[in-house]
């Protein structure tokens, strides 16, 4: 298609292809500065397309070294995190944004780089881990019509089947597929679940954790290991803020680290130091295909948020990682590294490397009670709470709610008890599990995990 947007292909660039280049939220190809051609700071050979910016680059960048400084900080993060490791699976969200796009590419190129050198090496000691690509289709609960969803969903397979070997799957799994295994029956129970939420927010918000619980279902069924999202820095600034408004402070640090393994399949975020804004300039300087029009747009707080940090952003470009800087500073969770079972399979000293890197116990929080809708940690208000709900709760939708944080509770369940019952009937599998304890017995289960995260009356006033 015509150039001038993010989805332009290579072959097909023309003269007019270096004009639209890097005209992106503010930035600009500007590679000559009067009659004279601006070289490349770094490289000082090649003609530089990053303009001189002292808030984001202290020098102009040629394309190369532009791309080189967004590798080496995904590659950093991945290594010194222990993301990735040679016996992984790992599976990476595509939504069809810039950012995850670039997530899909730089872990492609990370595995073609481990191919190269398992086949050069000798005794191939360590194997190649294994890359797959997820989509979910939310075309059920979307307004963008189902043909042009459809042409989304074919020029995914053609960017997945362009990478070069090792061949990677392309999992396409609709929304509703974690409600039912028949499309209809899914999508209706998907839709009525939603129009009981009454909030905009809350609505936007449930989505999200329905997303997420369809990435690990994707995941745990075809045998994944590692989840890799394309959470950039903008869009965590914008996590910081809005979940510190909508009252989920207590559980906002799990959500700002690299790496989140209160899920059955751990979830890391290698992008999490660049910004949205550098990783769509890369995509449109590199001729990376995306596809913007499966965006949902913002609502309620989320779209002010977002406004607000826009804003922000244009009057000072560095405003986004001091938000993030400023959130990884609070005290993490026992969940946000990489679970020793995960890394059982590796050799001995490989291991030790790993778990050297890890949160030692004393830097982080311990924590065993998950909201049953949002998986967020609960405080111990939030569980002392939850424990005088369970001691008057009758109902299963009552033992739901009493285990919900207080942000789901205002903005996602339903006052009215009937409506709340009908609410809970909807709700899809893994969320219900949640509140099931082994042998079945959910209140007497639920009452001693509370419990063993509670002070006792002495141990409160020592």
């Amino acid at each position: 298609m015509a150039c001038g947007q993010s989805n332009c292909y290579k072959e097909e660039e023309d003269g007019n292809c270096q004009q639209e280049k890097g005209r992106i939220s503010g930035w600009t190809d500007t590679s000559t500065d009067g009659d004279h051609t601006v070289i490349c700071s770094k490289c000082k050979e090649k003609e530089a397309v990053i303009p001189h910016n002292n808030h984001l680059y202290h020098d102009r960048l040629c394309l190369e070294c532009f791309r080189a400084s967004l590798f080496g900080k995904f590659k950093l993060v991945v290594t010194s995190q222990s993301m990735i490791s040679p016996h992984d699976k790992v599976l990476v969200g595509f939504s069809g944004g810039p950012a995850s796009r670039v997530a899909v590419q730089f872990v492609h190129e990370m595995q073609l780089k481990a191919q190269m050198n398992f086949d050069a090496s000798r005794d191939r000691s360590l194997p190649v881990f294994g890359v797959g690509v997820a989509f979910v289709n939310e075309s059920a609960v979307s307004s963008v019509p189902p043909d042009r969803v459809n042409e989304a969903i074919k020029e995914m397979e053609l960017i997945v089947s362009s990478l070069a070997p090792p061949a990677k799957e392309l999992h396409i799994s609709p929304l509703e597929g974690i409600f039912s295994e028949h499309p209809e029956e899914g999508k209706n129970q998907l839709n009525e679940l939603l129009n009981t939420i009454s909030d905009a927010t809350g609505k936007e918000d449930f989505l999200q954790h329905l997303r997420m619980l369809s990435l690990q279902k994707i995941a745990s069924d075809n045998g994944y290991s590692k989840v890799v999202l394309g959470s950039c820095a903008s869009r965590i600034a914008c996590h910081v803020i809005s979940a510190t408004v909508k009252g989920q402070g207590y559980s906002l640090p799990a959500d700002v680290q690299y790496v989140d393994a209160r899920w059955k399949i751990p979830v890391v975020l290698p992008l999490r130091d660049c910004l949205a804004q550098e990783l769509s300039l890369l995509c449109q300087l590199d001729s990376l295909k995306t596809l913007q029009l499966l965006d949902r747009p913002l609502s309620g707080i989320n779209n002010l948020v977002s406004s607000f940090v826009s804003l922000l952003q244009e009057e000072n470009p560095s405003r986004e990682r001091t938000i993030v800087r400023t959130a990884e500073k609070l005290t993490p969770f026992s969940f946000n590294k990489i679970p020793d079972t995960v890394n059982a399979n590796i050799n001995p000293s490989l291991r030790r490397r790993l778990k050297s890197q890890n949160l030692k116990s004393n830097e982080s929080i311990a924590v065993d009670v998950f909201c049953a809708v949002c998986a967020g940690p609960l405080s111990a208000l939030e569980m002392q709470t939850a424990r005088g709900r369970l001691e008057i709760s009758q109902m299963s939708r009552d033992l739901f709610g009493a285990i919900c944080c207080q942000s789901c509770s205002f903005q996602i369940l339903p006052n009215d008890p009937l409506s709340l019952e009908n609410f809970y009937s909807l709700l899809p599998e893994p969320m219900l599990r949640k509140v099931k304890g082994a042998n079945g017995e959910d209140k007497s289960w639920l009452r001693g995990k509370i419990e063993d995260c509670l002070l006792s009356d002495d141990e409160a006033g020592a």
